[in-house]
């Protein structure tokens, strides 16, 4: 019976699924931003910070599962957790961006007991008031209450909120610069329709795909699909002067607008122009290792303005994590890289704020 219902499931789930869809992103996005804006403090905060002072490290997408084989975050567990240590001691804000527990596949029960040690390292940021936590798709059941009380609060506290989305403003020129962070499945109809299909996927459909063992991401499985939502959400940001989006979801690093692989491939071209063999081989090998991450790659875009960041994710099957630091006045996408049992923190693109911000 399983095996039967198991395929049913696909099958409708594949058939009705949306792939991104503009008009429906536009809209969510649009009224996410609104409500923020607007005081809608369950959606999300306002929050005020000084550009040149602010020091803010954005991570998502770290899958937290069962540590069974369908657990993406074993590998990047220890990256992670050296990744949160620095931040800590540095007096980071940290800042989650969803999709931080797989919970399509796992029981929050299990994920929780699994996964201690990252969640008390977190919690430290909540007791510093140093923490926002912001859901996903794929942990759309933090967005109710009774969920949230039974499973996370036993370890953050009642302090813990979690919210949609995020505004940080930042006074630039007498002027107030927007940085908006969305986890970024906004528009997606099976995690952000209406109020029922929300409830639905979170109440109904996830303990049913746990049940069949049903693995389905349509935007992680299907590149050309990432690539098109990126764009999409790029396209949205520059309907807004003066706002900056960072978001996640794709799991695929994107800075400026550029994604790491288009940004690597013209730092190549221009290293071979010069004849600078030794960045030349630095370069390629770069390029090579997340062309083997994300092969598949098809669709190619132009993204001119610095309008739109993508934090990447903290689940590469290499045990890499990826987010994006904000501080001394600099927004930077940082690699947390696995390398035998050292963890090492390089810095793939950076770019001064007040430079962003004119570009804008």
């Amino acid at each position: 019976m399983k095996k039967l219902l198991r395929n049913l499931i696909m099958r409708l789930s594949r058939r009705f699924s949306s792939k991104p869809d503009q008009k429906l992103v536009f809209e969510s996005l649009t009224q996410l931003y609104k409500q923020i804006e607007s005081g809608k403090t369950d959606k999300g905060l306002v929050l005020t910070y000084d550009y040149e002072k602010a020091s803010i490290i954005i991570f998502s997408d770290q899958h937290k599962g069962g540590r069974d084989g369908s657990d993406d975050f074993m590998l990047a567990e220890t990256s992670y957790l050296t990744a949160l240590r620095y931040y800590y001691d540095k007096g980071f804000t940290l800042i989650n961006l969803g999709d931080c527990e797989e919970l399509w596949e796992s029981k929050p029960s299990v994920v929780i007991e699994k996964n201690r040690s990252a969640l008390l390292e977190e919690a430290l940021f909540l007791q510093q008031q140093r923490y926002y936590r912001i859901f996903g798709n794929h942990d759309l059941e933090w967005a109710y209450q009774i969920p949230r009380d039974q499973f996370l609060k036993p370890l953050f506290g009642k302090e813990l909120k979690v919210y949609e989305g995020l505004a940080l403003k930042m006074k630039y020129k007498d002027a107030d610069e927007t940085i908006f962070l969305a986890h970024g499945h906004q528009g997606d109809k099976r995690a952000d329709g209406n109020a029922f299909s929300k409830w639905f996927v979170a109440a109904i459909w996830t303990p049913v795909q746990r049940w069949l063992n049903i693995r389905l991401d349509n935007v992680s499985d299907s590149f050309d699909l990432v690539d098109r939502h990126n764009v999409m959400m790029y396209e949205w940001s520059q309907q807004y002067r003066k706002m900056l989006l960072i978001s996640g979801h794709t799991h695929r690093p994107v800075f400026a607008s550029m994604d790491h692989i288009d940004r690597l491939t013209k730092q190549l071209e221009k290293a071979m122009q010069q004849g600078d063999q030794e960045r030349i081989t630095a370069i390629q090998t770069a390029l090579d290792k997340r062309k083997s991450a994300y092969a598949g790659k098809e669709f190619v875009k132009t993204m001119v303005s610095p309008s739109y960041f993508n934090t990447g994710c903290c689940c590469f099957s290499d045990g890499d994590i990826t987010g994006i630091e904000i501080t001394e006045g600099v927004i930077r996408l940082v690699k947390w890289e696995l390398e035998g049992r050292n963890v090492n923190r390089l810095v793939l693109e950076e770019a001064q704020l007040d430079y962003v911000f004119d570009q804008l």
